[in-house]
């Protein structure tokens, strides 16, 4: 019997620098997983490195969420601790969720691959359209394919490692959702956390890096963002029938 929502423990890795993106990251997580803060243990692997079993072990649900200055392509203090702890999580079918940075991880340290591609970067709301896979999955079979999703990204997972099944994609990036076949465990490239008023704001904050500080490129992606419905229920809908 799945726990009561006002139950659940869950806990989110984070890989932020500054306390602003952080705390706004925070707050998009209890939104969309429609918890109480009380209900989470934020845990930021930049300043917290040598995560363990230990940090998750009384877990319902574990998230790993996006970050700022930290590409996954390159190696970090905390990248083989989370790395461990990964797969640890994967052998004891415990429900995990990887957003952006997130879902990059979980593609690289299960023997797939991701670039810096700038054909496929993608910020703003993008049309995500479901594979055969994704049509037939638990949590995403619910939706319309396409469905609307906010995106943030210049890195892409090109290659998934053995077990992954493709749930979705956009015209210009595959691998958008992915599944761990049988595993409790999925990776979206969109950010499942954030609607489109909370996209604006992460636009905000990181405005130079994500376009240099084009103000009018800036105000086009503004004037571009859409309600994300669909993707706005995924992280709640996976604490429905995984945790």
């Amino acid at each position: 019997m799945p726990t009561p929502r006002t139950r659940l423990r869950l806990v989110l890795f984070q890989i932020r620098e500054h306390p602003v993106p952080m705390l706004q990251e925070q707050s998009c997580f209890i939104e969309r997983c429609q918890v109480a803060r009380r209900q989470f243990t934020f845990i930021n692997i930049v300043d917290t490195p040598n995560v363990g079993w230990k940090d998750v072990e009384d877990a319902h649900a574990v998230f790993i969420g996006g970050a700022g200055a930290f590409s996954v392509k390159e190696d970090h203090r905390f990248t083989d601790a989370l790395g461990d702890l990964v797969h640890e999580i994967i052998e004891r079918d415990r429900p995990l969720f990887g957003a952006c940075w997130g879902h990059q991880f979980l593609v690289k340290t299960t023997g797939g691959t991701v670039v810096e591609d700038p054909e496929q970067e993608e910020i703003g709301t993008y049309a995500v359209s479901l594979t055969p896979d994704g049509v037939a999955d638990p949590l995403f079979g619910e939706s319309p394919s396409p469905f609307w999703a906010q995106l943030g990204h210049k890195d892409s997972a090109t290659a998934l490692g053995p077990g992954w099944l493709e749930l979705g994609y956009t015209a210009r990036s595959r691998n958008q959702a992915i599944r761990l076949e049988d595993k409790p465990v999925y990776g979206t490239q969109f950010h499942s956390e954030l609607n489109e008023e909370r996209l604006r704001e992460r636009l905000l904050v990181y405005l130079d890096d994500y376009i240099g500080g084009d103000h009018e490129e800036f105000e086009r992606i503004i004037r571009g963002l859409r309600p994300s419905i669909d993707a706005d229920r995924m992280m709640a809908r996976f604490l429905e029938l995984y945790a």
